[in-house]
């Protein structure tokens, strides 16, 4: 199997995990663990509680000591054993802390994937900005396919949908060990304590477009979870109401919601375009108002006559969470040294689903509290207050992230075609 191949599976089943119990852990803990809209958000919440800290661990590990690929397969193993416990959890509580153990150790994976990625590509020769996106179209197709498994099995309020997460992530487990050594970067026999607690990857702080950047990745991740925490709930709810109850949107939500990763699979190819086309700053730009369009779409539509705004908004969500997410990893990549590339990576999760996931979920929650009454939630509310919330952000964000991009001929950029100019 050629080595593009191997990524290709490594990132689908990377995905494949998250998806099986992303989309519907929320429904299920509101319908089945009857949880309110704050638990349902610190426990989406708890992604953001291990990115503040176990990526950049993680990534200390594979710069210093551990090869990438070996750290990536131990997470996976001890978060199956995880995945298993909870399909036997049966209270809100104890479902927060073992979603909290579980994200300690998958979260970073995300990022210890990306690592795998990149130096495998680069052992091999390839362009990293060229190659990587086709194969990292993969994981969301994983994500995609697990997210259809389980509605189409009727999962999305039972505890199978742990199982199958817990099943894929042992098989990845197994395949990682199986992937090409990516050692440790060489280092000369002097380290400072700082270089030995992957510290030094705060150095990209010292610039201040970077201080900027990653703020506003943190107040983008929050977007993120909103998402990821409430819309199901919003769907399932609209079970309730007689015109609604037997439309596809309601009977099949997790089916409607994967139209948000398949659009991700089309966005995903046309990053490296944009990013020679723009800049990172336009394509963040992008990003920003596709939030606003996301939440404002999910405000006005309904499934049944407003079906079309819906799948709108999750045609959009493709290009809100690709060209930053993806953008932005892809970004820290070409900023970082090549001695704290996983470490960069980390620091990346840690203000993406680390910060920004917490906060995100904390405050999401307490917004569905504050506009549910008498167990009646007023989604239109509360989804025009998450739209007014990116639209803030993408008023100010033009005016404070300072960069200029130079756009060169097609031949002139391999392999760096969105460097920004150094002051």
């Amino acid at each position: 199997m050629s080595i593009k191949k191997r990524l290709i599976l490594m990132n689908f089943l990377e995905f494949f995990v998250w998806g099986s119990w992303l989309i519907s852990l929320g429904g299920y803990m509101f319908s089945v663990l009857h949880a309110t809209g704050t638990q349902i958000g610190l426990t989406y919440g708890t992604m953001g509680i291990a990115s503040l800290f176990m990526p950049a661990l993680m990534g200390i590990i594979a710069d210093r000591w551990v090869n990438a690929e070996r750290v990536l397969g131990i997470c996976h193993l001890i978060g199956a054993a995880l995945l298993f416990w909870a399909s036997r959890v049966q209270n809100p509580s104890t479902m927060y802390w073992v979603m909290l153990f579980n994200a300690m150790f998958f979260m970073p994976t995300i990022a210890l994937n990306n690592t795998v990625s990149y130096i495998t590509l680069e052992k091999m020769g390839f362009d990293i900005i060229k190659i990587f996106p086709p194969i990292r179209v993969w994981g969301t197709v994983g994500f995609i396919v697990a997210v259809w498994v389980v509605d189409l099995f009727n999962w999305t309020l039972t505890p199978n949908q742990f199982i199958v997460s817990a099943v894929a992530s042992v098989c990845l487990a197994m395949y990682s060990f199986t992937m090409p050594a990516c050692e440790p970067a060489k280092t000369s026999k002097s380290v400072s304590w700082v270089s030995s607690f992957g510290l030094d990857a705060f150095v990209l702080f010292k610039r201040k477009r970077m201080v900027i950047f990653f703020l506003f990745a943190m107040l983008l991740g929050a977007a993120l979870q909103i998402t990821n925490a409430f819309g199901k709930p919003f769907l399932d709810d609209f079970g309730k109401i007689d015109a609604y109850k037997n439309t596809f949107g309601v009977k099949h939500s997790n089916i409607l919601i994967s139209i948000s990763q398949i659009s991700e699979t089309l966005f995903i190819l046309a990053i490296p375009f944009f990013l020679r086309r723009f800049g990172i700053k336009i394509v963040m730009l992008i990003s920003i108002f596709s939030w606003v369009f996301r939440f404002g779409l999910f405000g006005i539509g309904n499934p049944g006559s407003g079906l079309w705004l819906l799948v709108l908004s999750m045609i959009i969500y493709g290009m809100a969470f690709d060209f930053f997410n993806i953008s932005g990893s892809l970004f820290v990549e070409k900023e970082a040294d090549v001695k704290i590339r996983a470490s960069a990576q980390g620091l990346f999760m840690v203000m993406t689903n680390g910060i920004g996931a917490y906060l995100g979920g904390l405050f999401s929650g307490m917004v569905v509290d504050h506009f549910t009454v008498n167990s009646v939630t007023d989604w239109r509310g509360t989804w025009f207050t998450f739209a007014g919330y990116a639209l803030v952000l993408g008023i100010v964000f033009p005016f404070i992230f300072k960069y200029k991009h130079e756009q060169k001929p097609e031949q002139n950029i391999h392999p760096q075609p969105f460097i920004v100019a150094r002051k």
